[in-house]
């Protein structure tokens, strides 16, 4: 029992760090879009999203809620900071009626949560059914960021290239939904285990299709297409609880959780 606690704190541990890279992933093109003091093209969809789907999952991670989950909170916890730190950028240097929006989505994440909380603290007084309810939820939220791929993986074979879907992101997404897996086999919880089995099979898909058209692909013109690259790894942040790298990501893949 020891050891299979120390395993689970161990592998959540390594789980944390690969999910922490995946939320940063994105810091170049943020770097960029300060350096222009603008967002060009690039959507808040995706940051907007994870930031709703990693504060669910600390919600799911506290004692009173769901018991022994300090790792699924720490890191979703970081990830809330970290989309929020993008999101205010975005408000920044976006244009009016973009910011406006993102204050209205905003708006009506923080009501969803609210209610989330509120039904969830009032309506049910055990850890086990407060467990079901806010786990399907998340379940439904990372099922959601996880088929998000489905646009790129169609696009590569459909085009045999594989430009534009990055093969480090793709083995970060695919070993972030491994750990995760094991973390939950360990202690069994299937609220942790069937979204991140569906992370692990749509990496191991990307690169079994990486392989497959890599010899194929045409990698000429990079630069011209450094922007839509930079879009693919803001849109893919998923966090394994569900951030590395958000809910339904509007940008195709072309363009982080634990859980």
């Amino acid at each position: 029992m020891t050891n299979t606690a120390m395993i689970r704190t161990v592998v959540g541990i390594i789980g944390n760090i690969i999910s922490l890279g995946l939320f940063l992933s994105p810091i170049p093109t943020f770097v960029k879009i300060v350096k222009q003091k603008s967002v060009a093209d690039f959507k808040p969809d995706p940051y907007l999203a994870t930031l709703l789907n990693c504060a669910v999952w600390v919600f799911y991670g506290m004692p009173f809620v769901h018991p022994d989950s300090t790792l699924v909170w720490t890191i979703n916890g970081a990830g809330f900071i970290i989309e929020s730190a993008y999101t205010v950028i975005f408000i920044l240097y976006s244009p009016g009626s973009k910011r406006r929006r993102i204050f209205i989505v905003l708006a009506v994440e923080a009501a969803f949560f609210a209610v989330v909380v509120l039904v969830n603290m009032l309506a049910f007084h055990t850890t086990k059914t407060r467990t079901l309810v806010v786990g399907i939820i998340c379940i439904v939220f990372n099922i959601l960021m996880y088929a998000s791929p489905l646009t790129v993986m169609k696009m590569v074979i459909k085009t045999k290239s594989v430009k534009y879907m990055p093969f480090y992101l793709s083995l970060a997404n695919f070993c972030n939904g491994i750990v995760w897996l094991i973390y939950a086999l360990l202690k069994f919880d299937i609220n942790i285990l069937l979204p991140n089995g569906l992370g692990a099979l749509s990496g191991l898909v990307q690169l079994i299709l990486y392989a497959t058209f890599y010899k194929t692909t045409r990698w000429e013109d990079d630069d011209d297409d450094q922007k839509s690259r930079s879009e693919v790894q803001l849109s893919n942040v998923s966090n394994g609880l569900g951030a590395i790298s958000g809910l339904v990501q509007l940008i195709p893949y072309k363009n982080h959780q634990l859980g």
